[in-house]
């Protein structure tokens, strides 16, 4: 059996005292801030601490605008909508040179990382919506790929073990206009260099209604699965299609859906657990339970067995109420996966 391996979407909640703006203030800033890089290394530790094998960097921009504020930006662009391969910075990595730096002094190696990129899609339909212009397209999926192929070279104290394209509009956006072909030649383009250096390369769908098409394209050999909150998920997949282009599968195994969650506590408590906390931590005590994590997990691996390489959360954290609380569930996560093992 081939050891699944325990990583994370990346969003996490902002510690007290933080919030967005202040982090949107510090970010659009572009520099070295103390204050906010021991934000971001502080959250990535936790989730080191909480088990989390390959983390990836604590997601705190917003998911677009923090690739395009660089594309759109001329001066980091050689034409419109293709950046400056020395500008496309990922801030967040950068960061955690610091604490994994001090990882590899005490642990004597280095740590595994996860890097989300948003997908050239995602990226198009923020600035063009339903129009069909492949050249632009093209040419965001040739600047997502400097993106990565900048960190890559980048980073000195981890190592970039998987690089995930988050296109969670493949298979839900009726606005998506491109042909098939396009979709696969923007995905092989934006993850080129990530392939050519040996990563895992995920695309992460928030459906997998299209995951054929992530199938097809030569660069991606991992597909992401929300199928925690939505078991059914997994029935739209074939075993068979994984087999036949050698793709494997990321499959969520704890749910991240929180208003939902909470939403089922309101109603059993008769209150607003938003408002009166009481009942709050009862998400990560005894609805998400490593016992839960754990049977998801296992029901998935009766139907892909080794064709699934990745598990974890569903998706990010950042919605969740707390550090304390997203901490928990990923620790929940490390547990099942542990006892899926021994009893492997």
């Amino acid at each position: 059996m081939t050891e699944i391996i325990f990583d994370d979407i990346g969003s996490f909640p902002l510690p007290e005292g933080r919030t967005k703006d202040w982090m949107a203030g510090k970010f659009s800033q572009n520099k070295n801030d103390e204050e906010l890089f021991s934000t971001i290394n502080d959250a990535f530790m936790k989730k080191v601490e909480a088990g989390v094998e390959v983390p990836t960097y604590p997601q705190y921009q917003d998911m677009n605008e923090q690739f395009l504020s660089i594309i759109r930006d001329p001066d980091c662009s050689e034409e419109p909508f293709k950046v400056k391969l020395n500008d496309a910075r990922i801030i967040e990595l950068e960061a955690i040179e610091f604490v994994a730096k001090a990882y590899k002094e005490e642990h004597g190696e280095k740590l595994d990382v996860r890097v989300c990129v948003t997908g050239p899609l995602e990226l198009y339909l923020k600035d063009f919506g339903g129009t069909e212009y492949a050249d632009i397209l093209n040419l965001l999926a040739e600047s997502v790929d400097r993106f990565v192929k900048n960190s890559l070279s980048s980073a000195k104290n981890f190592n970039i073990k998987t690089v995930s394209i988050d296109e969670p509009s493949i298979g839900i956006n009726p606005q998506v206009m491109f042909s098939d072909s396009d979709l696969i030649k923007g995905m092989d383009t934006a993850c080129s260099s990530a392939k050519k250096a040996g990563c895992d390369v995920e695309v992460h769908l928030h459906s997998p209604l299209h995951y054929k098409l992530a199938c097809q394209a030569d660069n991606i050999n991992v597909i992401g699965v929300e199928s925690a909150a939505t078991p059914s998920y997994l029935d739209l997949i074939d075993k068979k299609e994984l087999e036949d282009s050698d793709s494997y599968m990321r499959v969520g195994i704890a749910r991240t859906d929180v208003f939902n969650l909470v939403a089922v506590l309101n109603e059993k408590y008769n209150t607003n657990v938003w408002k009166d906390r009481t009942h709050m931590e009862e998400i990560v005590t005894e609805m998400e339970t490593s016992q839960v994590i754990k049977q998801r997990l296992e029901k998935a691996y009766s139907m892909f067995d080794d064709r699934i390489k990745y598990a974890g959360p569903d998706c990010g954290l950042g919605s969740w109420p707390s550090q304390d609380m997203a901490a928990q569930l990923l620790k929940n996560v490390a547990s099942a996966m542990a006892d899926f093992r021994e009893n492997k």
